[in-house]
Parts: structure tokens; sequence; C-alpha cells
């Protein structure tokens, strides 16, 4: 029988994984990227469950690249562990893997290339389509995604950059974060704080009043304040958002179903038109008849005269 090896009295013992804080901290960021791109992959799942029709190879591709951000969240969450000074057994009972297999499979430097070169599943930006934009109906799903509250306000957010040329870089530095997570504030990928919409506002020139009502109802937030005027200036925050688009445009876009005098009392007053008019509007302008109709209901609470049955449509 063969000799019972022995440690080698030379050599040192295996010390405590090496901290590589750079590191772990890239690795936190791709595992928020692979998180933000596991909710793009499962509603486009849960889109095409949704119509019978879709060939079951469809259905395997995207569920396919759903195991595929799971291995790549897997490996970040490995390499992370290592990088903070952290034992890989800690894992091993969720994951059904040795310690040793784990450093094999995930290896830092080769995870580091892997993180580096992934692509991400495409994603149609807030703002890209205005309603004068003719240039081809997006998908429904992309149409419903762009009309939210959240990717409303991240319109405005970045029209109110843009117009004010300053630099996302040194709005960044200004707000003392990540020139990425400025990013996805105006891409709507990453929900912004009050704070976050004040500091914007402050840096670009922008009015945080116009802006609060969106960002109330993309953090449902309850409104507070003159109902009456909050739904105006809700109101007026979609038409921002959308570009400012003209009275002709609104008009032209809600088929000339409304007058302007009708446009001008939903955006300025006095009192609110009907129901059927303020949907036009917020239809017109990419807003959700869902989140207006609230608003609505109490603007006109607070009015003496009510209206009748027919106005809701």
């Amino acid at each position: 029988m063969p000799a019972p090896s022995h440690p080698d009295p030379n050599r040192p013992p295996r010390s405590q994984p090496a901290v590589d804080a750079a590191r772990a901290a890239r690795c936190t960021e791709a595992i928020r990227d692979i998180a933000e791109d596991f909710v793009v992959r499962a509603e486009q799942l849960l889109h095409k469950t949704h119509n019978p029709d879709t060939p079951a190879t469809d259905l395997v591709v995207t569920v396919a690249e759903l195991g595929r951000l799971t291995e790549e969240a897997t490996a970040a969450l490995v390499v992370r562990q290592r990088s903070q000074g952290q034992p890989l057994k800690e894992l091993t009972p969720a994951l059904g893997l040795t310690e040793d297999r784990l450093r094999k499979k995930y290896h830092p430097q080769a995870v580091d290339l892997r993180l580096a070169s992934r692509t991400r599943p495409r994603r149609e930006l807030p703002g890209s389509r205005t309603p004068e934009d003719t240039s081809g109906p997006p998908s429904p799903k992309n149409r419903l995604r762009l009309r939210e509250p959240g990717q409303r306000l991240a319109c405005a957010l970045t029209l109110m950059r843009a117009q004010s040329r300053v630099s996302q870089r040194a709005l960044a530095g200004r707000m003392r974060i990540h020139p990425s997570y400025v990013s996805r504030i105006l891409s709507g990928e990453r929900d912004a704080s009050w704070q976050h919409v004040l500091a914007i506002c402050d840096l670009c020139n922008g009015d945080s009043a116009l802006m609060k009502p969106l960002w109330e109802m993309a953090a449902n937030v309850q409104p507070t304040g003159d109902p009456t005027r909050y739904l105006h200036t809700f109101l007026q925050a979609l038409r921002y958002a959308a570009g400012s688009p003209s009275t002709e445009t609104i008009l032209a876009s809600t088929h000339n179903t409304i007058a302007a005098a009708d446009l001008r009392q939903a955006l300025e007053g006095p009192g609110t038109p009907t129901w059927l008019v303020v949907r036009t509007i917020t239809n017109a302008l990419w807003g959700l008849s869902d989140i207006t109709l609230p608003l609505w209901r109490r603007a006109t609470a607070c009015q003496e005269t009510s209206l009748p049955a027919e106005a809701f449509g």
C-alpha cells in the first residue's frame, strides 16, 4: 500500500481568500444588471404565453435565455463571495457543488471576461417615440410600458437634461452617484427617488413642481393639495414628457374629437372638463387613463356640480 501522504512542511498553509474590493463591486453591479435583464426576459415570456399561437420553440428560447442569466448571476455571486474574502462553503448547500468545484468552475479572471462581454436584452427607451412619431407603431407591450408613470417621469427628466445641455457625467458628479446609475434613472430602468428628481431639476434648471405629480404617481404616493390644480399640473407634466406638442398636434392626435377650449380647460382651468375629454387628452399625451381617473374623480368631487352618468362613457 502506498505510504500516507503528509503536508509539505516547506509549503505555506492555505490562507483565507484574498479580498478584492474592486472586483466585488464589479460583480455587485453585474448582478444588478442581470436582475434587471431577468425582468425584461420574464416579461417577454409572460407576453408570449398570453398568445396561444406562440410556437413552443419561441418559448424554449426565452426559457433558455433565463437559464443563461441564472448561470451568469451564479458566476458573479461566487466570484463576489471570493472577492469579499468569504468562504465558498457557505454557497455549497444552495448550489449543490463542492468548494473545489466552485473554485474551478468560476475562475475570477474567466468570469471577469464573461461579465464584461455579456449582451443585454434590447429595451425600447422611454421618449424614443412621441405622439407625433409615425415611423411605425410600437408593440402593444412596449406601448403600455412607455405609458407607465415611471417611464413618463424618466422621459421628462431626459428631456430636461437634454434641453439644459448638462451631461450625464456632470449630473453624476454633482449628485455623487455613478454615471451608469444616472443613465438608468433617465432610461427608466431604475426608480428615481424624490431627492434624485430634485437634484436633476436643480442642476438642469427644471420645474420640480411640474415633476412632482409624475414622481408621485410613479412612486404610488397619494396626491395632496388642491385636487383640481393637481390634475391640471399632472396633465401639463404629461405634455412636457411627450415633448411639449403644440395644441394643433394634440388635437390632431385625437382626430379632433375635442376642441381647443376643452384642452385649455384640462391643462389650465377653470374647473375640470368631462372624463371623456380628460381620458382623450391622457391617451394623446401617452399617459394611462387608469392613473388619471382617480385624479379626475378627486377634482370633480370638490366641485358643486356633479356630472351626468354618460360623462363616464
